[in-house]
């Protein structure tokens, strides 16, 4: 059994051009590029997750910011080389098939699924609370509690307000309650909703309206994607360029000091808050078989959207922790709520929230492009049926995949809770950068015809990446002894279990150092692997466990169905 048979990149390339499915139409160049890759990244991170990141580290979350744009960066050199190198549809699926083999190409399509599609119920779900807000905030018209949250969230607020109001507490009470006041809405949409039979009909209607929505507009042309995508993204640019220029008359200045409030600890537990800002700027190299000149504009377009991004958030951040302080962060609207504090701008508000449901669906317009391309390439391979390989005859989009993905992202909106979703959701995507990064190493020390149109630039990791994992032991050990010497001790199965993911980002440290001092590693794609890995490590060990279970479902599927009907499988018996 041949689990790690590769394809070359000439076969990929040659299969691409004579598959009869039929081939996609090539609208996309830099500039849509770019946008594509602004309207995937500034949505939920600038507009919602900014916050809470800000309130944790102050106004030095810039730094983190900062960090988290570089070690993108790096990835994203990475996924521009292989672009360069496989101009098709598939992404970090194909580029593993390419460098790795076919096991690890079915796993990280398989984990692709958690980024694009569950990445796009987090957005549709994030989508539908802005849009009631704005809807309520013009015309005073409030969407019925039961239309506009998942059946479960209401089932259990109902049952936990049931208990407090047996107990001798009035809805008042619990509304007053800062730790309670969250299940008013859940106990008045499980009591108000209509039934059928026993069941309650509970679900966020306007997270599936703007679901299908996006899903006709993706089914109809990458042209029409295109165009709607830019539209989107010249109206919250110009939304964030007002609310700075507004904004930074309004700064305080005493307000940044101090500048690392709860010092390097709070400033860390955001990572994952902003690195939820930065999902979404790979899904522009699936877009690869629509660019009129592929090798050419998409590495440009995906570093330039990175760049972009970063300057405006680390404005942002600069901007709203100077005219509020940072510990009154923590809410959902962040740049709704810092405005509606300063009377005088307090009309740019409801701007600010119109331009947030323009953001949002725009960040899921991308990531819906994403996902059936992903399905397209893995159909071609023979991993998945043949239904999901079809390119629409009119639309020349393909058409069965896009409907699927509106499927899977329609379906747990009825159910899910958007915060069980965000760090998995991140999990998968960290893993495909992790691999992505691994597989440029890789095929530039094995492959010696490997010689991709745009490359990342050379420097030698040899010594560069062991005196790295010195000096992070070093300042772990000047900064954080106590932590450091809390991971040296046995205390329970429970206590290891937590440990776990930061032993796998160490061992995984030393064993890239000790490669690259022996092969003479690049550093850009080696320390985007090992920044991944690290922001990996800190998403805690349940997300990994999650993330674990998910795949041991996708090979599982692999094993029934793919494993048997790979071409590669297929052309090796004959």
């Amino acid at each position: 059994m041949n689990l790690f048979r590769k394809k070359s990149i000439e076969n990929i390339l040659k299969a691409a051009e004579t598959e009869h499915h039929g081939s996609l139409a090539k609208h996309l160049g830099v500039k849509d590029l770019t946008a594509f890759g602004i309207a995937a990244i500034i949505g939920a991170g600038i507009f919602s997750t900014i916050g809470k990141a800000s309130a944790d580290g102050g106004p030095g979350v810039i730094f983190l910011f900062i960090f988290i744009a570089l070690a993108c960066s790096f990835a994203a050199f990475a996924y521009a080389e292989f672009a360069s190198a496989v101009p098709v549809s598939g992404s970090a699926y194909t580029y593993s098939y390419v460098a790795f083999g076919e096991l690890f190409a079915w796993i990280i399509g398989w984990a692709l699924i958690m980024e694009y599609v569950i990445g796009n119920v987090t957005v549709a779900i994030s989508w539908s609370d802005y849009f009631t807000t704005l809807v309520s905030n013009v015309s005073g018209y409030e969407v019925n509690e039961w239309l506009r949250m998942d059946y479960f969230t209401a089932k259990k607020s109902y049952a936990d307000a049931y208990v407090l109001l047996t107990g001798g507490q009035t809805l008042d009470m619990i509304k007053a309650n800062p730790d309670t006041a969250y299940l008013i809405e859940g106990f008045y949409a499980y009591g108000s909703a209509p039934s059928i039979g026993s069941m309650k009909l509970i679900f966020d209607a306007p997270a599936l309206v703007i679901n299908v929505l996006i899903t006709i507009l993706v089914y109809r042309g990458i042209k029409e994607s295109r165009n709607a995508s830019n539209i989107m993204v010249l109206i919250k640019l110009a939304i964030v360029l007002l609310v700075i220029f507004v904004g930074a008359f309004y700064v305080d200045t005493k307000n940044w000091h101090p500048f690392f409030p709860n010092g390097v600890k709070g400033l860390l537990s955001g990572i994952s808050s902003v690195f939820f800002a930065y999902i979404g700027f790979d899904a522009i190299s699936t877009t690869a078989e629509e660019c009129k000149n592929p090798q050419r504009d998409l590495p440009r377009g995906i570093l330039y959207s990175i760049l972009i991004c970063t300057i405006l958030y680390v404005i942002i951040a600069l901007v709203i922790t100077g005219m509020v302080n940072y510990s009154e962060l923590k809410v959902a609207d962040p740049l709704a709520f810092v405005f509606e504090k300063i009377k005088d701008l307090q009309w740019l508000a409801g701007i600010i929230a119109v331009s947030a449901v323009v953001a949002m669906a725009s960040v899921m317009l991308v990531f819906q492009l994403g996902q059936p391309r992903i399905w397209l390439a893995m159909s071609r391979d023979g991993l998945l049926p043949k239904a999901f390989g079809r390119i629409h005859p009119k639309f020349k989009t393909p058409g069965f995949s896009t409907i699927i993905t509106g499927v899977m992202v329609a379906l747990p909106i009825f159910f899910v809770d958007i915060n069980m979703v965000t760090d998995i959701c991140s999990a998968g995507t960290l893993f495909a950068f992790i691999l992505v990064c691994g597989g440029v190493l890789k095929m530039r020390a094995t492959q010696k015809d490997y010689n991709p149109k745009f490359k990342a630039p050379y420097i030698n990791a040899k010594f560069i990446m062991p005196a790295l994992l010195i000096l992070s032991g070093v300042l772990w050990y000047v900064f954080d002894k106590d932590t450091m010497l809390y991971y040296f001790k046995w205390e329970s199965i429970h206590a290891f279990m937590t440990k776990m993911p930061l032993y796998m980002f160490f061992i995984g440290f030393v064993v890239l150092s000790y490669l690259s001092f022996k092969h003479n590693f690049s550093l850009i794609p080696a320390l985007g692997l090992i920044c991944c890995f690290y922001m990996l490590s800190q998403l805690g060990y349940k997300n990994w466990l999650y993330f674990i279970c998910w795949l041991i479902i996708g090979l599982a599927i692999y094993f029934a169905y793919g494993y048997k009907n790979s071409k590669l499988n297929i052309e090796n018996k004959n």
